[in-house]
């Protein structure tokens, strides 16, 4: 009787254990990691359009660029922004690299 349910345990863990395969978890983590790409590049995109323009190629054509401001204000969060989301942008561009 004990060795009955021994066995059945066992067969349950088997059964269990072949339908989760390691393709079946991973194939979650990369869609995820995919949808994680298109929202932090759809962020990436609107911090980079939203940024001022500045003189830096209008000097070389003799705009006034001789001047020089700090970033104040919703500028410099949106400068600090750019560079937080290509950093993660990148991160997770390899992390989708590895796992595939």
């Amino acid at each position: 009787m004990i060795t009955e349910f021994h066995l059945n345990i066992n067969n349950a863990k088997t059964l269990f254990f072949k339908k989760i395969s390691l393709y079946s978890v991973i194939m979650p983590i990369s869609s995820i990691i995919s949808l994680i790409q298109i929202i932090i590049c759809a962020l990436l995109v609107a911090a980079i359009l939203l940024q001022q323009r500045g003189g830096g190629l209008g000097a070389s054509f003799g705009g006034a660029g001789a001047s020089y401001h700090t970033k104040r204000g919703i500028e410099k969060i949106l400068f600090i922004s750019t560079i937080i989301l290509a950093i993660l942008f990148i991160m997770s561009t390899i992390a989708a690299l590895l796992i595939k």
